[in-house]
């Protein structure tokens, strides 16, 4: 049956028994899915038949069959019937109205029985008037119902206010158009219809003029006897929709494409006003990565198992083809490129899955730094990054090049109160102190002048020292007025820096001075002997008149460079989190930065404690005190480090690399490395500085893997993975080549591995099992005593973790929206105190700091072991490529120190392969080709010893008269024009793929050779001396020069600083040289000269020669500077023993009119 509410004013209430096989009644929503099927079918409904009567409305439905339909099953729901225009709430007590009334009584204001009802799912309900009595088109006309003129039932133009005319005639909308096209009089008054514009009255709403949305199909279906569109008196031609649209005001509807300008204000469930965001960039990545063009990269494949192949035929070749008169040189020659083909193929085979990245820097902008419902005041949504800057000696790395980047990294464009910067000082220098005193002071001029003008790079010595245009793009007028006195203000800070060392010494002499004198008083007072000398410390002071309490100018005891107190100094305290405006140009203020945010980021100064007798661990255990004490003052979930000459060229580079951070499949990555670019490096690059083969071609083919290697410098890390976390997720890839993968969860409980690589412990705190309480006993054993410390781990996890709706776990693994955007806790003394107590020499006596936490120690590559621990735990990391570089540094331009920068790495590479850091003992978790690349890293140094070799073989060859091979056959020529061919070809791919520059490709090889004749053979002598005898390998620090403005800025480049490195190069260019020279004369002496032998001889000594020339011209010194006359007498030389050698061993055969005799 249907049932109608008891009040005529309320919504209808119609129930509808089922009929389906339960027979029972449910109620449903007008939301709900059910199926439609048509009422006329069924004789049961109780709406197919107009007898129903309403119970207590006196009103009924009336339907039609193509109208009314409903669900198979039948369900109970509310119509909510909309006032007619003759019909008006009712009170409760009007009885219902008979079916047979009188035919004199007065019609009723009920149209409900002549009025269709229709809706359904996601619409709204209307009322359509189907039937009516004779008298009702009458009353309706009277009543206002319909147009007013004749023959016409369309509904009139509501309202008084909106009628046409005054009179207040109703007439609709296209009646009304015709009136105005056929005169312009209102057929009722009969008078003009007067403009909008002269009627002075504005009450007509905007709503009159705004385009309306297209009736939906779900309001209303049109009956045969309704018309949904009149004709536009043109039957004969098509519907023009255009016209339409502007005389109906219609719109295209909503959506993507056009939305109304005042909103869709449609019925339904789902009706909105205002257009939703439809591009929303927080709905975007981060990230993108781009593959290299197929039609490159293709070719390169196939290149390589084509070379791959002719290499092995010309082995086998080799092997199965031997020189019987000298099976010496034949053996010692296939036995080294044997090497050099494995050698090459180990190089090769990393580089197969190259890739690129790129980022949008507009999306991290949208997710993490715009208001929100979570973040309603739009404060900065990202995590903390602690930057770490390490130096140890101030005459070796000035403290002006530690000053620009610091200044950089202050200016940076991130959120100042979520940036920190750490200044480690292992020489515990008073110099490298005030230094970072005065760039604290000079830095509040400095970043809000970059802040204000956008200046990039922000490292003061750069930006000025630049040749190019710095008015380009520059429109604010006060630019060249406030850069001037910036430049005269960053002269003067120069000044005071360079001046530094000068005053120290001064203010020392005299406070020393001043405590002698004091002494002698005291004496003569105590009646000692004035005559008698008094030895007092010489000690350092600083400008207040303390006691330095770190390394003194002259070494004391506590005070030397290895054994000082630690020191920590926040120059700069926490910024406040609501942005702090300047004030006008004045005299305390140089610049005008009254819309500049004149806050500065943190600055602390660190210089851990050291004591004799303790293993300090170079610049590993300097970076692992800066992660225990940035932890506990700032605690930032994500760190930067950088070398002290190293500073940030790109203010956007932080936000480039958190991108990647944040980005879903984030919560994986250990860390970002940027590339390494240098300055200061002379044109031609002579000993291959810029080292663009490694960084562009190696390192982007190992992010197509797991990820690059950690090189140093420029690495933004993710703390909890320093901490030796294993990560959220990991693969472990097993079988031949690695080709069946498992998925992993480490930090699952049930499916951790508990081996001695890895550490899964448990971040949820939702967790409530007892094996997170046996764990966090285990802390303080792997972390030391620090509660504070230990506090921090679980805080740094929760901040670095992904937004809830980019991990699979939801809330369990993510974090919130808006959880960052809170004030920093303040910081005060206690905490300083527990800062200083983590950096004590004694701190990781006992823990796992070193080991499997933090930088790794037992190697001078402390660099490549740690991201190799990291990765072998099953994290990935990024390698990011920005269009403008991120960091520039400076690198040895000079050769005696760039070979020993070789030396060093190449001696850590041979400390790696004999150790448990080997990549022979990875785990599972690492992929099989960057198995092969970390293996490549151990075994590089290796190839020297055959390099060797093979560079003394030509010269072997010249001097004996025989060759590798019994003769230069076809099939040989072939073989070594097919390698050769490839391998060019695959050069040139490199470059195409990589960016390179084919001068770059040259110098990288030829330095290769350099190195492998000079450092490399060093370091693989070093390397069997710590591992067979003990021997410890000392540690040589860069140098890092700051370059006068006046001085030649190459001047290093000419220096010639000898080393035992040079003895084996020399040697290798000297015996080449005269080998050919003795080659020469032999077959001119020859009665049967051999020139094919000759011909293969002089050209691999040829080869040997090009590849050592930028190291003979570095021995040169400036050009200009060696005497002709050395030229003259190596030549004379050179001729001298190829004819001495002649006659020693004269060739067979010889003329006797060639006989040499001397007198």
């Amino acid at each position: 049956m249907v049932q109608l509410a008891s009040s005529p004013a309320s919504p209808v209430t119609i129930t509808v028994s089922s009929g389906g096989k339960g027979g029972g009644s449910r109620s449903m929503g007008l939301t709900s899915p059910v199926r439609r099927t048509s009422l006329s079918n069924n004789p049961n409904s109780p709406l197919s038949s107009s007898r129903n009567r309403a119970s207590s409305g006196g009103r009924h439905c009336s339907t039609s069959k193509e109208e009314t339909e409903v669900s198979s099953e039948f369900v109970s729901y509310t119509v909510h019937i909309p006032p007619t225009p003759d019909h008006q709430p009712m009170s409760a007590s009007l009885s219902s109205l008979p079916e047979d009334s009188g035919i004199g009584e007065k019609p009723k204001r009920s149209f409900i029985s002549g009025t269709m009802f229709t809706g359904g799912f996601n619409s709204v309900t209307r009322g359509h008037v189907v039937e009516s009595s004779n008298d009702q088109p009458q009353m309706a006309k009277s009543m206002g119902m319909f147009c007013g003129m004749k023959g016409c039932d369309g509904k009139p133009l509501g309202g008084k206010s909106r009628m046409p005319c005054e009179c207040g005639f109703k007439i609709c909308e296209d009646c009304y158009v015709e009136c105005l096209g056929s005169g312009g009089k209102c057929p009722g008054c009969k008078e003009e219809y007067r403009d909008e514009g002269d009627q002075g009255d504005d009450s007509g709403s905007e709503a009159e003029d705004r385009a309306l949305p297209l009736p939906s199909m779900a309001e209303f279906k049109p009956d045969k006897r309704l018309s949904l569109v009149k004709s536009f008196k043109a039957p004969n031609h098509d519907f023009d929709h255009t016209r339409w649209l502007y005389e109906t005001k219609g719109t295209y509807g909503y959506g993507n494409a056009v939305w109304p300008k005042d909103g869709y204000s449609g019925a339904g469930v789902n009706g909105c006003e205002d257009p939703p965001n439809f591009g929303e960039k927080t709905k975007r990545p981060l990230t993108r990565k781009v593959g290299i063009s197929a039609a490159i990269l293709s070719p390169y494949r196939l290149l390589i198992g084509i070379r791959l192949v002719a290499l092995g035929f010309f082995l086998a070749w080799r092997i199965m083809h031997p020189n019987h008169e000298a099976m010496w040189l034949w053996g010692l020659s296939i036995t080294c490129e044997l090497w050099f083909a494995i050698s090459w193929l180990l190089d090769q085979l990393p580089k197969l899955c190259p890739v690129n990245r790129i980022t949008d820097l507009s999306v991290l902008k949208d997710r993490f730094e715009s208001p929100s419902f979570e973040n309603p005041k739009g404060r900065s949504d990202l995590p903390g990054i602690d930057v770490f800057v390490s130096t140890a000696d101030p005459d070796k790395e000035p403290p002006l090049v530690t000053a620009n980047t610091i200044l950089s990294i202050l200016a940076v464009d991130y959120p100042v109160e979520k940036l920190a910067c750490y200044l480690s000082d292992d020489g515990g220098s008073l110099l490298t102190f005030e230094a970072l005193a005065e760039t604290a002071s000079f830095a509040r001029t400095w970043v809000p002048f970059c802040r204000k003008h956008k200046i990039e790079p922000r490292n003061p010595e750069a930006y000025f020292g630049q040749k190019r245009d710095f008015l380009k793009n520059k429109v604010r007028l006060d630019f060249v007025r406030e850069r001037r006195r910036v430049k005269r203000e960053y002269d003067e800070f120069k000044v005071r820096i360079n001046s530094l060392p000068d005053s120290i010494k001064r203010r020392s002499d005299a406070y020393n001075a001043h405590e002698e004198l004091r002494a002698k008083r005291k004496q003569m007072e105590m009646g000692g002997n004035p005559s008698e000398p008094i030895k007092l410390p010489k000690a350092t002071w600083m400008s207040d008149g303390a006691h330095w309490p770190g390394t003194w100018l002259s070494a004391e005891t506590d005070h030397s460079r290895g054994d000082h107190a630690g020191i920590i100094q926040a120059m700069l305290a926490p910024p406040n989190v609501e942005p702090v405006m300047g004030s006008e140009a004045d005299d305390m203020n140089l610049i005008d930065s009254t819309e500049v945010d004149i806050r500065l980021p943190m600055l602390v100064y660190v210089s851990r404690e050291k004591r004799p007798g303790y293993d300090h661990n170079k610049k590993a255990g300097a970076m692992n005190a800066l992660v225990r004490t940035s932890a506990i003052m700032s605690n930032g979930p994500f760190i930067l480090n950088l070398d002290c000459d190293h500073y940030i060229y790109n203010s956007l580079a932080l936000r480039e690399g958190m991108c990647f951070m944040l980005d879903r499949g984030g919560d994986r990555i250990c860390y970002v490395q940027f590339p390494q670019r240098f300055e200061g490096i002379d044109p031609n690059d002579r000993y291959a500085n810029h080292n663009t083969v490694f960084f562009d071609v190696s390192m982007r083919a190992l992010d197509g893997l797991q990820g690059p290697m950690y090189v140093g410098t420029g690495c933004i890390f993710r703390r909890t993975a320093l901490y030796g976390f294993s990560p959220p997720r990991a693969t472990e890839h097993t079988g031949w080549f690695g080709s069946r993968k498992t998925k992993l969860f480490p930090r699952k409980p049930k499916l951790a591995k508990k081996n001695s690589e890895e550490t899964a412990l448990k971040f949820n705190v939702y967790s409530n099992d007892d094996e997170g309480d046996i764990e966090s006993l285990l802390l303080p054993k792997r972390f030391g005593s620090s509660t504070t410390f230990l506090a921090s781990i679980p805080v740094a996890e929760y901040q670095g973790r992904l937004l809830q709706d980019l991990v699979p776990g939801g809330i369990q693994q993510g974090r919130p929206a808006g959880s960052l955007a809170v004030p920093r806790e303040p910081l005060d003394a206690p905490t300083v105190a527990e800062a200083v107590s983590v950096i004590s020499c004694f701190y990781e006596d006992r823990t796992e700091w070193g080991q499997r936490v933090g930088w790794i120690y037992g190697s001078v590559t402390e660099d490549v072991v740690t991201g190799y621990r990291m990765h072998n735990r099953g994290w990935r990391s990024i390698y990011c490529v920005t269009k403008r570089d991120a960091f520039r540094g400076t690198a040895p331009i000079n050769l005696t120190d760039r070979l020993h920068q070789v030396l060093r790495w190449a001696t850590g590479s041979v400390e790696i392969f004999f150790s448990r850091n080997n990549a022979l003992f990875a785990s599972p978790r690492m992929k099989f080709l960057q198995r092969v690349a970390y293996f490549n890293v151990g075994m590089y140094p290796f190839t020297s010893i055959f390099l060797l070799v093979y560079c003394i073989l030509p010269a072997m060859s010249l001097f004996t008269g025989q060759f590798i091979v019994q003769s230069l056959s076809v099939t040989f020529l072939i073989f070594l024009l097919s390698i050769t061919i490839t391998l060019c070809l695959l050069s040139i791919l490199e470059i195409k793929w990589s960016g390179i520059t084919l001068h770059d490709w040259w110098r990288n090889e030829q330095f290769w050779l350099i190195g492998g004749t000079s450092a490399h053979p060093a370091a693989v002598l070093q390397g069997l001396l710590k591992v067979i005898a003990g021997v410890d390998i000392s540690f040589t620090l860069t140098s890092k020069s700051a370059v006068d403005e006046n001085d030649d800025e190459f001047a290093e480049l000419y220096v010639v600083k000898w080393s035992f490195l040079m003895v084996p190069p020399i040697t290798i260019m000297m015996i080449n040289m005269i080998a050919i020279a003795v080659g020469v004369a032999r077959t001119i002496y020859s009665q049967y000269p051999q020139w094919s032998r000759l011909l293969g001889g002089v050209f691999f000594s040829f080869w040997v020669l090009c590849h050592l020339y930028p190291f003979a011209k570095g021995l040169m010194g400036r050009r200009g500077k060696v005497p002709t006359i050395v030229f003259v007498w190596s030549g004379l030389l050179s001729i001298i023993i190829s004819l001495l050698w002649v006659y020693i061993s004269p060739p067979a055969g010889r003329n006797q009119y060639m006989k040499l005799e001397f007198p």
